[in-house]
């Protein structure tokens, strides 16, 4: 082949210190963005970052505490909610569905 046939010069694959230094800036973002979204959600837990320097696994273990209370919380607020729904929806549901039975013409 001469250069006319292949307008691309072909690369050489890099080695894997080259791949290990190249660094885009789309992965620079990439850090970025998820670093703030891991902070939030630490940040709902109340995991104060000075403690996680100080005592990683302490911190750790108060945060796991705290989204086992708010599990708990939230199972609780939402079947007191499930409850209260379901006193208007079910009876309404109930006579929709009669109605809706008893409008039908059989075969």
């Amino acid at each position: 082949m001469n250069a006319l046939q292949n307008p691309t010069p072909e690369r050489e694959p890099k080695t894997r210190f080259q791949r290990l230094l190249s660094i885009t800036p789309g992965d620079l973002l990439r850090v970025v963005l998820i670093s703030i979204i891991v902070g939030l959600v630490l940040a709902a837990f109340r995991v104060d970052p000075r403690n996680l320097w100080v005592d990683f696994f302490g911190t750790m273990a108060e945060a796991w505490q705290e989204f086992l209370r708010i599990s708990v919380d939230l199972v609780g607020w939402s079947f007191d909610y499930l409850i209260l729904g379901a006193i208007l929806v079910v009876p309404i549901w109930i006579v929709i569905h009669i109605v809706r039975a008893l409008g039908k013409h059989s075969p």
